[in-house]
């Protein structure tokens, strides 16, 4: 069985909307796209090709897998791997690909991504995908998080942790800080939120 591993820069309060450029992701009206660019450097590009420099498969909801296709095919030299990739899609409507090694999920997401797992073959990744990933945590089908949580905090937007989250435990695997203190945190599931007092 392959893990689904969700990756996401996230401010920390949460959002993860457009981190990459002002027009990535304007919908709601945000405004902030492209905040995490400031806070890159060489510390955080080599944890994230580390990350995706082993085999790996994508599952992407429709608006990353187009924001990926219009980019990542011609910018080969840079992909970490994406390229060769097999991206499984989520969309409602008929798509027709020209992104080689592209498929489309069909029927109930959730069933489908289990059959996903449960395939031979490398981990899965999630990038972006907000509204997937609601489908994923309310199904219980994530396995680890690795996150970048950036030091500002943006109000409004999309945020990961959000109506599709349960009550679930993880643990801490690894953990490192960035020159401009940017967390990198790898999280595994660990079973049930366990509770006391004190």
């Amino acid at each position: 069985m392959r893990k689904l591993i969700v990756l996401s820069f996230i401010t920390l309060d949460g959002v993860m909307q457009a981190p990459g450029g002002p027009d990535e992701d304007v919908s709601g009206g945000f405004r902030h796209g492209g905040w995490t660019v400031p806070y890159l450097d060489e510390f955080a590009n080599n944890v994230m090709m580390e990350q995706m420099g082993r085999p790996y498969d994508l599952l992407l909801g429709r608006r990353t897998y187009d924001i990926f296709a219009s980019y990542w095919p011609y910018h080969r030299d840079m992909d970490m791997g994406i390229n060769k990739a097999t991206k499984y899609v989520v969309s409602r409507s008929p798509m027709t690909f020209t992104w080689e090694g592209s498929v489309q999920l069909q029927g109930d997401v959730a069933e489908a991504v289990r059959k996903l797992k449960d395939d031979d073959g490398p981990d899965i990744q999630v990038h972006g995908s907000g509204d997937l990933i609601q489908t994923l945590f309310k199904h219980d089908l994530v396995d680890e998080l690795w996150l970048k949580t950036f030091p500002l905090t943006l109000g409004p937007g999309k945020r990961l942790f959000a109506d599709g989250v349960i009550p679930a435990a993880f643990k801490l695997m690894h953990c490192a800080t960035s020159p401009k203190g940017v967390i990198i945190a790898e999280y595994g599931r660990s079973g049930d939120v366990v509770t006391g007092s004190f």
